[in-house]
């Protein structure tokens, strides 16, 4: 990436223990999981579309995009609070600045990097004039209104209360940060931590380096998430091992159950364990459509419920792309002589089923 690419590498032991600089060993322990925060987010998003008045969708967009900003900055409630987006995002970069200089504080703003995709939903949200005309304080809230709301989504996700605290989740993406491998510096800063952790190997960094770094593992991330058609990320939930095979069940950030076999040769070889963060893929052929009212009784193990979104027709195959709750798409190829005899169209409800030997796992 550049000419310090090698540092990033070399994680020592001080660096690998130090979750307690930033999140207490106690606090860890409440903490969110990746597959947690993003049930968070969907049930906020879900929770913005329920009302049918425009005047209280706004303003529940107002409390998601509080949200996805503690979410994805690791940044404190009341700097949210006190951000001006228009002046304070750069949408360009990907970059909010974070923070105030006070009299006699000494503290300088400090650059966040953010997902494109957010920066992308946060500049087409300011630039809707229904938004500005309506909300013209934009993020000047009660924050014990913004707390109740974040208590309301965490119970919502079958959480206790208090594990949907804003502080909870700038804890949480601390400690998700340094679980994908960001160097702990790089969290320090991007926290705002007043005292870095800044041993041998990262004293040769400049500022500028450092927000390389976190743009870094920014796109990596949100490559990850944001991954291609028929990918679910998620959780390993359970892995049953036999003699020969190991059955691996994970659960997706939709809250569905994703399973697949695998050799044990492969499971000791990617290092598999429960809790881990994979993404699990199926080839668009493995892929069956079928229409039912309930779940179809299949032995295919992986049965999803979607609306057919798009059908791109050929003269030898036809793909059918199926949209399921969580927003991943799931493709179907078919060849198009079954395709006519199937008779789908666009916006059917159909469900997608796939045997739990056509997944593939990948870990980063």
């Amino acid at each position: 990436m550049f000419r310090h690419k090698q540092h990033l590498q070399r994680s020592s032991i001080t660096e690998r223990s130090s979750h307690a600089r930033i999140v207490s060993m106690q606090d860890e322990a409440h903490c969110l999981d990746t597959v947690q925060l993003n049930r968070m987010e969907q049930s906020f998003r879900t929770w913005v579309s329920e009302s049918s008045r425009a005047d209280v969708r706004l303003s529940r967009k107002r409390i998601l995009l509080i949200f996805l900003l503690i979410r994805y900055t690791g940044a404190k409630l009341n700097e949210v609070l006190a951000l001006d987006p228009f002046q304070n995002i750069d949408f360009k970069r990907h970059v909010v600045l974070l923070g105030k200089t006070n009299a006699g504080d000494g503290r300088l703003p400090r650059e966040v990097q953010i997902p494109g995709s957010l920066s992308g939903e946060l500049e087409t949200t300011l630039d809707d004039p229904y938004f500005k005309k309506y909300l013209g304080n934009l993020f000047k809230v009660d924050p014990g209104h913004v707390r109740r709301k974040f208590y309301e989504r965490a119970l919502d996700c079958g959480f206790p209360a208090a594990r949907g605290a804003p502080d909870v989740i700038r804890k949480s993406r601390a400690v998700e940060l340094m679980q994908s491998n960001m160097p702990l510096p790089v969290v320090q800063r991007m926290l705002g931590h007043s005292t870095l952790n800044v041993i041998a190997s990262y004293v040769a960094f400049s500022d500028d380096d450092m927000q390389q770094v976190a743009k870094y593992f920014i796109e990596k991330e949100s490559r990850r998430k944001t991954s291609a058609r028929n990918s679910f990320f998620g959780k390993i939930s359970s892995i049953k091992k036999g003699d020969i095979q190991a059955k691996v069940e994970m659960t997706t950030i939709g809250g569905d159950t994703v399973t697949t076999v695998i050799t044990n040769d492969s499971l000791s070889r990617l290092g598999l364990k429960t809790g881990y963060l994979i993404t699990a893929e199926v080839k668009a052929p493995w892929m069956i459509l079928q229409k039912s009212d309930k779940e179809p009784e299949s032995t295919a193990e992986n049965r999803f419920f979607g609306t057919i979104v798009r059908i791109n027709k050929g003269e030898i195959t036809t793909e059918y792309v199926v949209r399921i709750p969580d927003g991943t798409e799931l493709c179907s190829i078919v060849t198009t002589e079954n395709a006519r005899q199937m008779g789908f169209q666009e916006n059917d409800q159909v469900w997608v089923v796939f045997n739990s030997f056509s997944v593939v796992l990948h870990v980063d």
